[in-house]
């Protein structure tokens, strides 16, 4: 069935507090995706942001991104007062996200809530906490202890902390329980208030799609907690890392720096790590985006301390091996496979195989330096259709920025039109596709140029801050974008409410 979404990040919702949340904005965004006639609403990773505030260098894979958490639901439960929150600054621009006066400020506040909630602790608490077990604990004390060693990576902590020697974890736990309870309260409410978001639109027939990063952040829970799922030597520093090579969009190749994978070591228990993950984000997601899919078919191994990507190496992953050992303990999964970058025979078989609809992105259509197979013509039903996507500038900034012949050989193939909108003629070629899904961002539907760009790869700074301005969505737009939708065959033919 042919259908369409916006992806369009929590961040980036209006708030009156400096980033967008899980409140009443995000149910007028609902709101608006039903009656622009859409099925999906796609966000990026949920989880904390650590350095570079990026969503894909998280201190936790499992965790929920504490500044998501609404203010306003927490003063209707009498955890924080209005007073309160409007005492702090949240930023000077509303068309911004300012990531160091949130950090500066908003733990200070939900510290607030945290006195409030310990005097009267819901039932719900302890039972979120028995479910969540696994990681919960985990990801709690790591915070509670990165705080007290003044936010430094936990690679720098004491040797028994670092190495998770047991007397000293016990120690850290009893000495640091309110703060790891306060870590815990906040992923109680940022589940909390999740769980009921996506209920609301389930129930008004939206489903979400989430993004799971393939690799995690060196400094995180996720490798404190478990190091030998990971690519360490003895002394838990990494031996390679991960990144992207040379290509004809950069000469150094792209150097993320992530930790990689002990896959052989993942692989003798049937890659139980990969199936936890797959499994939490199953259900916080209707729909799992898979970033890096193939990555899983080989992945780029670079020296750990190599400045540049350029003396990498490819190295053999898990394959399909590794979906069918998750296909077989969780069943079928919804998932989006992110198969773009260097693609070799090798892993459009293990995408063939997967059965997953990978995605074709527009802008890559009509890049002379890409080799891939991004114009329309040449799609296939089972695909996800991209105008842009997050790490793309948008729309009107990349005809702008472009170089020439690209842009010419654009607005040729398209039939773009001054009159229509350029933005609006190459989502017209999304929508149009024969992609069964076609997901377009909120920033190309409104028109904005390329400070709108959510994120340009391999540079600190500026990323990930965009956010849409209060009354930026009209009945005008509606309009318009419902035409399309029929138009093109990709309004619901009845919502599936939950």
């Amino acid at each position: 069935m042919r259908s369409s979404g916006v992806l369009m990040h929590i961040s980036s919702l209006p708030s009156p507090y400096g980033i967008g949340t899980m409140g009443k904005e995000s149910r007028k965004f609902v709101d608006f995706l039903v009656k622009a006639k859409q099925s999906f609403w796609q966000v990026l990773p949920i989880c904390p942001t650590s350095y570079g505030d990026s969503p894909y260098q998280s201190f936790s894979s499992f965790a929920g991104n504490p500044y998501f958490i609404d203010l306003e639901k927490l003063c209707s439960e009498k955890l924080l007062t209005r007073k309160e929150c409007q005492s702090y600054q949240w930023g000077k621009k509303p068309g911004e996200v300012d990531y160091g006066i949130l950090y500066q400020n908003r733990y200070p506040l939900l510290h607030k809530a945290f006195a409030r909630f310990q005097k009267k602790i819901p039932e719900g608490y302890f039972e979120f906490c028995r479910e969540q077990e696994d990681w919960l604990e985990d990801y709690a004390l790591f915070m509670a202890l990165k705080d007290t060693h003044d936010g430094k990576a936990w690679m720098e902590w004491e040797p028994e902390l670092k190495e998770r020697k047991p007397e000293a974890m016990a120690q850290a736990k009893a000495d640091l329980a309110d703060e790891v309870d306060f870590w815990k309260m906040l992923q109680y409410l940022f589940y909390q208030q999740w769980g009921e978001l996506k209920s609301y639109a389930n129930g008004h027939g939206i489903r979400m799609i989430g993004d799971v990063p393939i690799y995690v952040a060196m400094d995180s829970a996720d490798v404190w907690a478990a190091p030998s799922q990971f690519y360490l030597n003895g002394n838990l520093e990494p031996i390679d890392v991960a990144g992207c090579p040379p290509d004809a969009f950069s000469d150094d190749g792209q150097l993320w720096g992530n930790p990689l994978f002990r896959w052989d070591v993942m692989e003798q228990d049937n890659y139980r790590w990969w199936t936890k993950r797959l499994s939490k984000m199953s259900k916080l997601f209707d729909v799992v985006r898979i970033d890096h899919f193939r990555g899983f078919e080989s992945y780029y191994a670079i020296p750990y301390g190599d400045k540049t990507a350029k003396n990498g190496q490819w190295r053999k992953g898990p394959g399909i091996g590794l979906f069918r050992a998750m296909e077989q303990e969780l069943g079928r999964l919804h998932i989006i496979a992110e198969d773009l970058g260097f693609l070799t025979e090798a892993v459009h078989e293990m995408l063939k195989e997967s059965g997953y609809p990978g995605m074709k992105v527009l802008q890559f259509a009509f890049d002379t330096r890409e080799d891939g197979d991004y114009l329309p013509h040449n799609y296939n039903t089972n695909s996800v259709a991209y105008a842009g996507t997050h790490d793309n500038d948008t729309i009107l900034g990349w005809l702008k920025h472009a170089p020439k012949p690209c842009v010419a050989f654009a607005k040729e193939y398209l039939n773009l039109q001054q009159e229509e909108g350029y933005n609006w003629g190459v989502m017209r070629a999304a929508w149009s596709s024969v992609s069964d899904t076609a997901v377009v961002t909120m920033q190309d539907l409104l028109g904005i140029g390329s400070k709108g760009r959510m994120n340009t790869p391999s540079t600190l700074g500026c990323n990930w801050t965009w956010r849409m301005e209060p009354g930026a969505i009209d009945a005008k737009l509606i309009r318009r974008i419902s035409k399309q939708m029929d138009l093109y065959g990709r309004a619901p033919k009845e919502r599936a409410m939950a």
